[in-house]
């Protein structure tokens, strides 16, 4: 790590309250006035506004809130569109084959994204993941003009290959920037914002089409979404490097000074080999994302026109912003033990499983796939008699995702705060779960019928949950020792350890 110059800022209350635990082990007396000692240079000024303080811009929250701007603008329009069912357009077959181009891809880079990210950095790495998604969009303007398929088919790849890289980049900032104390509060914020870009995607359309009832997209959508995306590619070069992040305590990011080649794939099978245990959460990987090809084209694409389907969107990821929120700062109530918080989550889980599924059960015996594929079939507009009912299943299922995918983070983040081997952890989480898509959307695209696909669905989140059930209720701990986290790195304690100062002691007259 290059040498740095510093400088003294006093801490903020919040960065009092998030105290780094791991580095009070090694500090002599935690109960001594302590002055955080900053590198000098303009990203590590702190700014006061009234009563708030702004964090330096290499403080892990700004870099978090970029992060999660730039996955807004990329992969928050992607689920826009998706959202929209078949891509937006009246037949989702070609939307089908093209994400199984994409979660086929995905699925195989996606587990050695990790390895990547650690060789090539932060920056390059999301940049490069964003301007898939901006390919992505611009096969389905191509299609709404020459129906070319096979177009679609290829960006659908090459996102596969983007993505991979965009998430482990990205599950490696929100786990590894944060304190222990924090990390569901930064999984929420991460998905809060993100999700945002879903429903600001999901009002283009509906500005779009608000006096429309046909079965596809405008041009003029499309053209929204490639101008968001391109705009997401260049946001990540406004992020610093992982070593130049400094926490409110003074502490590093742990990361690999000298990664290589080499080195970083060498690593991957060493995470296998230490943490065996991260593949009790692997049913739950690919269970996180086994219901989109279902929610989007048998529920929302299948049953409801294009207007209807764009409102039905944005309550949808409305409600992940919700389900964010109230999770991710459920997972850091300071009053509960680390180890306690992981099994009532768990719990919370496996109810909602139960909830609002079963709910869903009794909604998909209303219809079949026969019925709704027939050209004479009239879809519900949000006028139609009876609309509200699904309206809000659909935001329960939102809600649900984000529930779902804030634990999953949460819990990966819970075995260690290794950046190097967390973002193998996301390599593995993105890689896992996009191979549950491209199966999903496969057999959709084989027409099998909407019961078969809800019920897999139901089964596959109910179980992974049992299975999951022994490394969170025995393997998350209260804290990871920092000394155990260097382990997988060439890094030692002076080069993460927190640059404080110890203040004068202050004696009060006799």
């Amino acid at each position: 790590m290059a040498s740095l110059e510093y400088e003294k800022q006093g801490p903020t209350a919040q960065d009092t309250a998030d105290e780094n635990s791991q580095a009070e082990q090694h500090s002599p007396s935690t109960e001594q006035n302590i002055t955080v000692v900053y590198p000098t240079g303009w990203k590590y000024r702190t700014h006061r506004l009234g009563p708030w303080t702004i964090p330096c811009y290499a403080s892990p929250p700004v870099q978090l809130v970029l992060v999660a701007f730039v996955c807004f603008l990329c992969p928050g329009m992607f689920n826009a569109l998706n959202g929209l069912g078949g891509g937006g357009q009246f037949n989702a077959t070609t939307a089908d084959n093209s994400n199984v181009a994409v979660y086929s891809t995905f699925s195989v880079l996606g587990f050695f994204a990790g390895s990547i990210t650690n060789r090539l950095g932060i920056k390059l790495t999301l940049s490069l993941g964003g301007l898939g998604y901006c390919l992505y969009v611009s096969s389905y303007l191509s299609y709404n003009h020459n129906q070319n398929s096979g177009f679609v088919i290829f960006a659908g790849v090459m996102l596969g290959v983007c993505a991979g890289m965009l998430w482990a980049a990205q599950g490696s900032i929100m786990m590894s920037y944060p304190q222990e104390k924090s990390k569901g509060r930064y999984i929420s914020w991460f998905w809060m914002i993100f999700n945002l870009g879903g429903v600001i995607g999901s009002l283009i359309p509906l500005g779009e089409n608000i006096h429309s009832t046909a079965g596809n997209v405008s041009d003029g959508t499309y053209i929204g979404f490639m101008v968001l995306t391109f705009l997401g590619a260049c946001l990540a070069w406004t992020l610093v490097d992982a070593h130049d992040v400094v926490r409110s305590d003074g502490s590093h990011v742990i990361l690999m000074k000298h990664p290589s080649w080499r080195s970083e794939f060498i690593g991957l099978w060493e995470v296998l080999q230490t943490d065996i245990w991260i593949v009790f959460l692997f049913p739950m990987f690919i269970a996180s994302n086994w219901f989109y090809s279902y929610q989007f084209n048998g529920f929302n694409g299948a049953k409801f026109n294009i207007r209807t389907r764009a409102l039905n969107n944005v309550l949808y990821w409305t409600s992940q912003i919700i389900g964010a929120y109230v999770f991710g700062y459920m997972l850091d109530i300071r009053s509960l033990r680390r180890t306690m918080r992981a099994k009532l989550a768990w719990g919370v889980l496996f109810l909602l499983t139960m909830v609002v599924w079963g709910g869903g059960y009794a909604w998909q015996k209303e219809y079949t796939r026969a019925e709704t594929s027939l050209k004479t079939y009239v879809k519900d507009d949000w006028t139609t008699h009876g609309y509200v009912g699904p309206m809000f299943l659909y935001m329960f299922y939102g809600f649900y995702d984000a529930a779902w995918q804030t634990c999953v983070y949460w819990f990966m983040g819970a075995l260690t705060n290794n950046g190097r081997k967390l973002a193998n952890f996301a390599g593995f989480y993105k890689g896992i779960q996009s191979a549950g898509s491209a199966i999903t959307f496969r057999i959709d695209a084989l027409g099998v019928a909407f019961m078969n696909e809800f019920a897999s669905s139901w089964a596959l989140l109910a179980g992974s949950l049992i299975i999951a059930a022994p490394l969170i209720f025995t393997k998350i701990r209260d804290t990871v020792p920092v000394d155990e986290d260097l382990v997988f790195t060439d890094e030692t304690y002076e080069d993460v350890k927190p640059m404080i100062a110890e203040a004068p002691e202050v004696r009060g007259k006799a």
